[in-house]
């Protein structure tokens, strides 16, 4: 774990021709500035309830938080953001470990430079550790798919369609391979690759689902992959007939789960993913103190029966 190194220096004016977002913030009260770097793209909205959390943060907290992505998602440039962030000396810095190689030099530069670190999202608690981060905040994501296998396995799947729309990222892979372990088959050709967007990823699944005609469950990696499955099944008419689970929460996940489409959807809980970095490096700013250990955001299953108590703020603050 990294040592507290109290951090004084302006923000450094070097730009990358990548997306940067201010997130807004009241007066900062004891001038604390902290950057997070995610590796989503822009147009991946599922890290708009990260954002959220993050601005109320910023706000309670009275600092002020950079909120930094590829626009495209392409991790080279988020390594770049990543040193364009440590070259700033901000109080903190919350990263995504999208890639534990192409990260880590950039990563762990910061931490010698002495910046507190907080890994969040993807990534392990293990490769937080090596990277000298402070602490991890996420859902482990093998458990997670894991979990989702073995519920499909007591509805008595035996093929099944791993929908990835982010395949570059090892944290998705996990999942699948989860899954694939919890029924007791091998991962192959089930995962597919299917891009973000919409049209493509509806091809894909309409293709292989034509070619399978024996599958029977399917795993979906997020509202990018989720929603355009969902529309392909009912184009079909094959909603409700077969076992559907998804990572993550959107208005249309949240839709289909009442509709009885989907099964279950794994809550990771963004929200804590981006408020409690904030207030965690802020105190520990301030006061020299930080939670001992890593902290497991999810797994949550939203089924049917819970659906009503987090659907409201779906894509918001869940």
């Amino acid at each position: 774990m990294a040592l507290k190194r109290l951090m004084q220096g302006a923000v450094a004016g070097a730009a990358l021709a990548v997306s940067v977002a201010a997130l807004p913030a009241t007066a900062q009260a004891e001038g604390e500035h902290f950057v997070m770097i995610s590796h989503g793209p822009d147009s991946d909205t599922w890290w708009n309830t990260i954002k959220n959390a993050l601005a109320l943060a910023a706000e309670q907290m009275e600092v002020s938080v950079d909120y930094l992505n590829p626009p495209t998602g392409d991790l080279a440039d988020m390594a770049r953001l990543v040193e364009q962030a440590a070259s700033s000396n901000p109080d903190g810095i919350i990263v995504t470990i999208a890639d534990f190689n192409v990260l880590q030099g950039p990563i762990t530069d910061a931490v010698r430079k002495g910046i507190p670190v907080i890994t969040i999202n993807s990534g392990t608690q293990e490769q937080s550790d090596e990277l000298g981060a402070l602490l991890h905040i996420g859902q482990p994501e093998y458990d997670a798919g894991y979990g989702a296998g073995l519920r499909a396995k007591e509805a008595g799947v035996t093929n099944f369609l791993c929908v990835n729309h982010y395949i570059t990222n090892p944290a998705s892979v996990e999942r699948c391979q989860g899954f694939a372990d919890a029924l007791g088959v091998e991962l192959g050709d089930q995962m597919i690759d299917s891009g973000i967007d919409p049209t493509e990823v509806t091809t894909k699944v309409e293709a292989y689902l034509r070619t399978h005609p024996e599958t029977n469950g399917i795993l979906a990696l997020g509202p990018n992959s989720a929603e355009p499955t969902i529309q392909v099944l009912e184009d079909n008419r094959m909603a409700g007939e077969i076992f559907f689970g998804t990572f993550d929460l959107s208005a249309g996940i949240a839709e289909a789960i009442k509709a009885g489409t989907i099964n279950f959807a794994i809550d990771q809980q963004p929200f804590l993913q981006g408020y409690l970095p904030v207030v965690l490096l802020t105190n520990y700013a301030r006061y020299g103190v930080i939670p001992s250990s890593d902290i497991n955001s999810g797994p949550g299953f939203v089924t049917e029966e819970n659906i009503a108590l987090v659907e409201e703020l779906a894509g918001e603050y869940r």
